[in-house]
Parts: structure tokens; sequence; C-alpha cells
């Protein structure tokens, strides 16, 4: 683990492989570790770079609020650290959300995008309410309730559900509210689908308890050119769950 002073906040990456790079950005509440085992699958094709975003893993929870724009300043500070102009970007449901606002922010920047069990669509208002909820209590109660109950939502595999648990465990509160805030807060990416001209590709399981399989859908008729692959069966943990078929998805952005 390497840590990086990036726009005056600590961030922790690892970095592996050769190629054209490609930054693989982790879901809510979990850490860079979900990427291990795809990235090794992706290490020949790619210089694959795996931070923790603000607030988990490794790197610095800001005690003041921010969102996805700064979330995604964080990631174009890193690229600026390692002397990457341009990068492909992927990223994991909370994780999909920052690559959106990436998008948006430097296209220049971005070679392809990836979008695993993620979607385009802002929060209802109960469910900014409920993540508003979630976060009062993390902050009133710690996590503990949210690594007891989310590894079931997160896939059906017994292995992944032990799995994500031990990585909720390592998260601290702070980083866990800040997310909510983030998440609850985030614009409508939407109306932004259809400039997208650089390589689109959309991962998504039929069987994701959390976000439903037409928001992949959706994106993809917004997209024409973007390539959708369905998991059936699959939940919203997919590079856990089938490590070289997500690889395989990923590889359309090289």
């Amino acid at each position: 683990m390497i840590i990086s002073n990036v726009n005056g906040l600590e961030i922790g990456f690892e970095r592996r492989g050769q190629g054209p790079p490609l930054v693989l950005l982790h879901g809510y509440p979990l850490d860079h570790s979900i990427w291990h085992e795809v990235a090794g699958l992706l290490g020949s094709s790619f210089d694959v770079v795996l931070p923790d975003l603000r607030g988990f893993g490794q790197s610095a929870a800001p005690q003041d609020e921010y969102g996805m724009t700064e979330m995604a300043a964080d990631i174009a500070g890193l690229l600026d650290q390692l002397g990457m102009e341009r990068a492909a970007i992927a990223g994991h449901s909370m994780g999909g959300y920052v690559a959106l606002a990436f998008a948006r922010a430097y296209p220049e920047r971005i070679s392809g995008l990836g979008l695993v069990s993620s979607q385009a669509v802002a929060d209802s208002a109960e469910g900014r309410e409920r993540r508003f909820a979630t976060a009062r209590q993390v902050a009133a109660e710690g996590l503990g309730f949210i690594a007891d109950s989310m590894p079931e939502k997160l896939s059906a595999d017994p292995r992944v559900q032990a799995l994500c648990a031990e990585i909720i465990h390592q998260q601290r509160p702070a980083g866990i509210v800040g997310a909510l805030k983030a998440m609850a807060g985030r614009a409508d990416a939407t109306g932004s689908l259809p400039s997208f001209s650089f390589p689109v590709s959309i991962l998504h399981g039929d069987g994701d308890a959390l976000i439903p399989a037409e928001r992949a859908a959706e994106m993809k008729a917004a997209i024409p050119h973007a390539r959708l692959t369905d998991f059936p069966q699959g939940g919203h943990m997919l590079m856990l769950e089938n490590p070289p078929a997500t690889a395989d998805a990923l590889r359309l952005l090289g």
C-alpha cells in the first residue's frame, strides 16, 4: 500500500501490472481489496491503480462534508501524482458514482468508463432520507449493525458475504457517514450519458438486491455504443462472485 498526499488529503492505493492506465474504484462500505483478484487478471493488460476512496481503507476520513465532485477530484489528483494524463476509470456501485462524476468533470482525461453494479440516477427523496438516517445511526452507534446486516444484501454467496463483513468491520464510522451523505447528495448523471464518446462497459447482475438490473439497461439505452454484460444470478459483488467474467468485460476499456 502506497500513501500519497493528494490535494492535501492522504490517499492510499496499490498499483500493479503494465499497459494503459486503469483505475478501479470500490463501492460502499468497502475498500480497494475487493478488486485484488480482478486486478491480478488484468495486470498483463493494464497498469492497474487500486485506490481507497476518501474515508475508506488507508485513505484519510475528512470530518467536513464532501460529495462525488470532491471524490472525483481525489482521483484526478492521484493521476497527476502518478503522471497519468488519461486513464480508464471503472467503479463499483458508489465507485461508479465517482467514475461518473469524474467523466463529467474531466472528460478529456477519461479513456474509458466501466460501471459495475451501479446507476446514473440520483436517489429518490425517500432514498436520501434513508441514507441520512443510516448516517445518524452510524454516528451514534458505530458501524457494527452495517457489518452485520449488509453482507447478505451484497451477495447470496456465503463466502463473499463473509469477506465483505470482514472488510466492513475494518472501516471507520467517519468514512461511512461521509460516504452516505455524499451519495445522498449526488447529482443525477443521466443527462450526461449520451455525450460519452469513449468506450463504456456496463456490468450488472440479474440478482442484484441493491440496484435493479433495469438501471443498467437504462444506461445502455442512453449510450448506444456501450457494452452491457449481464451476469445471470449475479449479485452486487460481481468482482468477487465471478472475477474472470468481470475482468473480461473490463478489458473492453483497453
